[in-house]
């Protein structure tokens, strides 16, 4: 666990670096994601670092009763988040005051945990290390949505590869969320920020390859980008299929 949650504390204090003293006019900057400034994005970090602390401490079905409670019924994820923080956006100041002590809570959460405990998330029981991992890949997303409203996008780090790794672990599951099942394996070749080559795959032989550099496929998994805007390029039967529903989360 020290390793992942080394790079959760990591990616929080890179984007800690970005946010730390802002004022409100910066707060409320329009971030990358439609419609929210870099106050909501906050909030929404703050929100969902709280339930990854109310999961390690077994609370998680309380946490969202609370939290559903005076909202009306929502489709999906996304619109179940985006009413959250509409319910909850206040003061842009306090949105930054609660990520940062969110931040704290669940890193140290985390920190108690084995990489084997079973934690309740959205999509269900998720591996704690899984768990952090998909914590640090949201916060890095979100760095990067934050970062945008003040200059070009931070250098990506080697922290990607958690990235990497988990949209190439959740490959099946994206799948079997459109209803469709791999053909065969599927395996990465991917570009690291350094110029060296990340390999996600078992050694024999896959039936669906995709390559290109790290930074594209964690953008596209991210859905921040399309894969045909990018220089991934997938080949085999299910290379389409992972290109358009490869994903981090639920």
């Amino acid at each position: 666990m020290d390793e992942i949650v080394g790079a959760l504390r990591d990616q929080q204090a890179e984007l800690g670096n970005i946010v730390s003293g802002l004022g409100d006019d910066d707060l409320l900057r329009p971030s990358r994601c439609d419609g929210w400034t870099v106050a909501d994005v906050l909030l929404h970090l703050a929100q969902t670092n709280e339930m990854a602390v109310a999961s390690v401490e077994g609370r998680f079905a309380a946490f969202i009763d609370d939290a559903a409670a005076g909202l009306d019924a929502v489709g999906s994820v996304d619109d179940w988040a985006g009413a959250l923080v509409a319910k909850e956006r206040g003061a842009p100041s306090e949105s930054l005051s609660r990520w940062e002590r969110s931040a704290q809570a669940q890193a140290e959460a985390f920190t108690g945990c084995d990489p084997g405990d079973r934690l309740t998330w959205v999509a269900g029981e998720l591996a704690a290390r899984s768990l952090v991992t998909t914590r640090m890949t949201e916060t890095w997303i979100h760095t990067v949505d934050v970062a945008v409203a003040f200059g070009p996008e931070p250098a990506p780090t080697d922290r990607l590869w958690h990235v990497a790794r988990l949209a190439w672990l959740t490959v099946p599951y994206a799948l079997a969320h459109a209803g469709m099942e791999p053909t065969g394996p599927v395996a990465f070749d991917l570009e690291a920020p350094d110029g060296s080559g990340w390999r996600f795959g078992a050694d024999d032989e896959p039936t669906t390859v995709i390559t290109g550099t790290a930074l594209d496929l964690c953008t596209v998994a991210g859905q921040r980008a399309a894969a045909v805007d990018t220089g991934l390029i997938g080949v085999g039967p299910d290379a389409d299929a992972v290109l358009r529903l490869v994903r981090t989360f639920a």
